[in-house]
């Protein structure tokens, strides 16, 4: 692996790596949440890298998948709490722009066109929780402890509510929330939201295995089996099935331009 010269038309130059590295296995970007000593907490530095770094590689050409970690023991620990006695009514702006930031990053997953797995070991909780089921797939380490304990710190989880509400039912999606319960492995596996379990050191294996499976198929049909997936997800039956047929349509062309 190599450390990444991004595509100099992308959106963004190269991310501070003093809180997120990346680095390019070939053509899978790995982007690394690179604070340990905070297991990772999204402060509005990190956010913002990790903003600016999903779509520079939505915008590199050379980049054909993305696999999202950790640094350390945890992949992330949600907000950053030392961040919050600046984000007080009385900094109404800050609070509304990082409001915004936090919910265009949680949300770029499943909006940029490449296909992106996430390594998760150790904890990922609140808003790192909810990175980890933003993306495509989930590879989940034995270690990790999941979930939304916002709760217990008198914080409502809105800006990841959205993301649980949509891949549990909503009962266990309450009880979480509500109580702040922490999910082990093989309940995430039985719930649907990781897709495979594996010891913590090889957890980034498996999910650099899963981005090359990936980087092997045509841009074309994998971006367009990305965007349809999540579009018809959100439209009455015959909408989506119509959206489906003009796919259909659109991909005879996919395999003359592999």
């Amino acid at each position: 692996m190599s450390e990444s010269t991004l595509d100099r038309d992308a959106a963004t130059p190269l991310t501070d790596p003093r809180v997120l590295t990346l680095v390019d296995d070939g053509p899978v970007r790995i982007l690394t949440l690179n604070r340990p000593d905070k297991l990772n907490a999204l402060n509005t530095a990190l956010t913002q890298a990790l903003h600016d770094a999903l779509v520079s590689a939505d915008h590199d050409l050379t980049v054909k998948a993305v696999v999202l970690a950790g640094t350390g023991r945890g992949f992330c620990a949600g907000a950053d709490l030392s961040e919050f006695t600046d984000l007080t009514p009385d900094h109404a702006q800050n609070v509304a722009l990082r409001a915004d930031l936090t919910a265009r990053t949680q949300m770029l997953p499943q909006q940029i066109s490449k296909p992106i797995v996430s390594v998760v070991q150790g904890a990922a909780v609140g808003g790192g929780a909810g990175l980890a089921i933003a993306c495509d797939m989930m590879v989940a380490a034995t270690d990790i402890k999941f979930g939304y304990p916002e709760v217990k710190h008198s914080i409502v989880p809105a800006l990841v509510m959205t993301g649980i509400q949509r891949h549990l039912g909503r009962k266990l999606a309450f009880e979480l929330i509500s109580t702040g319960r922490l999910l082990r492995a093989d309940e995430l596996l039985q719930y649907g939201l990781a897709n495979d379990i594996v010891e913590p050191e090889q957890a980034l294996e498996r999910g650099l295995s899963i981005a090359h499976g990936w980087s092997q198929y045509s841009p074309a049909a994998l971006s367009a089996i990305k965007e349809l997936f999540y579009r018809v997800a959100d439209l009455p039956f015959d909408s989506a099935m119509k959206a489906g047929r003009d796919v259909n349509q659109i991909m005879r062309s996919f395999r003359e331009t592999r």
